[in-house]
């Protein structure tokens, strides 16, 4: 069965729908509200709610149209129902639970992590578990071990900044705009990656994540150098700490591949999008002869065709949420 599914995506500062025909997105149509938050240097949660309002129902008609599908072909509603900022969930939750009843839809409401982790299966048939995932974002940084679907054992995570917030802090420091990942990835251009030596952390704790202290190493090291007037080029600067960023996320995950045997590594999260880090998995993955399953970068963002290719695999499998659920802005993948 492949059912079709209207789908929502509003955990945060993108609202998006889709329309989702087992794992083939028929549409996947998106607002950015990256131009509302950039003057504030971070998404203002108010600001994004009251901007999901303004644009959801209008995405809901484009998403339909562009599928060429009528709202009577469709088998089911999916949401996100967490994590992500509890104002914004409860706008794509709420419109598509009342779209769901008023015509009398199933409605399943799906984990934003567990979005990521399948969203590979809109671009690859066969990316299947036992897998491991990477999933890095401005919110999330963990390593998970996908043994089926919806059985995931969260094998390590961060113990304070995930590596998009990172990227974003730091682009904030070395001035470089928001968001932070896409802005460090392009000042990175010709730079050298190892020309400032920054830290990687957590050596000894081989899944688990910590990003903070790089944001301390990288800020100490550009005062001292505009002080001493000895600043390498921002492009070096950019392209080192994109490094220790790339390099623990890549060490970690290959260290998992290598430790449970999986034969497939995927991912998804902003942090995905970095032309480094896929460079680098596919490198890692060439060395051991495992199948890289990483979507193209619009399905690493925050989307909503990964929620319906979730949707679309709970309902055929016979899940469907209660009326009474609720969103969740600390779900935890479990």
């Amino acid at each position: 069965m492949n059912p079709t599914v209207l789908a929502f995506e509003t955990s945060c500062d993108e609202t998006a729908v889709a329309v989702v025909r087992g794992t083939e997105a028929l549409s996947n149509v998106l607002s950015s509200q990256v131009d509302l938050h950039a003057r504030f240097g971070g998404v203002v949660p108010e600001v994004a709610a009251r901007a999901h309002v303004e644009s959801i129902r209008s995405l809901t008609h484009q998403a339909l149209n562009e599928a060429g599908v009528h709202p009577a072909d469709l088998d089911g509603i999916a949401a996100t129902v967490g994590p992500g900022l509890v104002g914004a969930l409860l706008v794509g939750h709420s419109f598509a639970k009342a779209t769901a009843w008023a015509r009398q839809l199933p409605f399943v409401g799906i984990d934003h992590m567990e979005g990521h982790l399948m969203a590979p299966r809109l671009q690859f048939d066969d990316f299947a578990p036992p897998a491991i995932a990477l999933l890095a974002s401005g919110g999330h940084s963990q390593i998970v071990h996908v043994r089926d679907w919806g059985d995931y054992e969260v094998l390590g995570h961060t113990i304070d900044d995930a590596a998009g917030e990172a990227f974003d802090k730091l682009a904030r420091v070395m001035g470089l705009g928001f968001p932070g990942g896409p802005a460090m990835d392009a000042a990175s251009d010709g730079g050298d990656p190892a020309a400032v030596a920054f830290p990687r952390a957590l050596p000894d704790r081989p899944f688990h994540f910590s990003f903070s202290g790089l944001k301390t190493s990288v800020v100490t090291y550009i005062n001292k150098a505009q002080k001493s007037g000895d600043l390498p080029p921002l492009a070096d600067v950019a392209a080192s700490i994109q490094e220790a960023i790339v390099d623990v996320l890549v060490n970690k995950t290959f260290k998992a591949v290598d430790e449970t045997g999986a034969r497939v590594v995927g991912g998804g999260g902003g942090v995905l999008a970095n032309r480094r880090l896929r460079h680098r998995f596919a490198e890692e993955a060439d060395k051991r002869g495992v199948q890289v399953a990483l979507p193209d970068p619009v399905l690493c963002t925050d989307n909503a065709a990964m929620i319906g290719v979730a949707g679309a695999h709970w309902l055929s499998h016979g899940r469907i949420s209660d009326w009474a659920e609720n969103v969740d802005p600390g779900l935890a993948l479990t």
